[in-house]
């Protein structure tokens, strides 16, 4: 075999592999993404029919949003979305549904509750996962978030209010106690109605974990219309 047919032979190689990383980039960082939006968008449609087939309640008279826990809510099913979540902060248009379980395949379509932490609302420690990257993206701008922002939770018949008391904070996979009912390093001090929101650090790779701990400011029945922080 001449030089000339090796080199040829070993450049249509390259050419070869070097298309198949392209579309490998490409299902990751667009196809990927196309899947889990439209997966996203099917859990919330999903949980809208099904808030809609509920009985209207009237709104019961009050002076404002209040900082009571509604009654519990039934258990979660494992993989199915009970809550859409919005964050002003990461855009008005920004809403993704809240799935039960963190398995690999809930995360692909949507943010996950860590099965085990308060249910939303309820007295401990309502945990949520999301990805950084791939799969909608939909914790991308994830370090932007600060102290003071809201995060808005509605299971179709109210409006919970949790407001982010600490910037972002870089920890170790292993560290799991940062989803405990009272995490160590998130300033609070007593049990309470807290949130913790964690995604992956950096931005393309998962070695670290960015955490933001909040606590449930005001709930309110979707019958009274959009929280505070909702509105234009």
């Amino acid at each position: 075999m001449s030089v000339r047919v090796v080199v040829r032979t070993f450049s249509e190689l390259c050419i070869t592999v070097g298309a198949v990383i392209v579309l490998f980039v490409a299902y990751v960082l667009f196809w990927t993404g196309v899947k889990a939006d439209s997966a996203m968008d099917h859990q919330i449609d999903d949980l809208q029919r099904q808030w809609a087939k509920r009985p209207v309640a009237s709104a019961a008279p009050s002076d404002g949003p209040t900082a009571t826990s509604p009654p519990k809510p039934a258990a979660y099913q494992d993989g199915k979305p009970f809550a859409v979540m919005y964050i002003p902060r990461l855009g008005f248009t920004w809403n993704k549904p809240v799935l039960e379980d963190t398995d690999v395949g809930t995360l692909k379509k949507g943010l996950a509750h860590y099965s085990g932490t308060a249910q939303l609302g309820q007295k401990g420690n309502f945990a949520v996962a999301g990805h950084r990257r791939t799969y909608g993206d939909p914790f991308k701008d994830f370090p932007k978030l600060r102290p003071g922002d809201d995060v808005v939770l509605t299971d179709g018949t109210t409006w919970f209010t949790y407001v982010i008391d600490t910037e972002p904070y870089k920890t170790l996979p292993s560290d799991v106690a940062v989803i405990d009912p009272v995490p160590p390093k998130s300033g609070y001090t007593e049990p309470g109605r807290y949130l913790t929101l964690t995604t992956c650090e950096p931005e393309w790779g998962h070695s670290h974990r960015l955490i933001v701990w909040g606590h449930l400011d005001s709930t309110q029945p979707v019958e009274a219309g959009k929280p505070k922080a909702l509105r234009r």
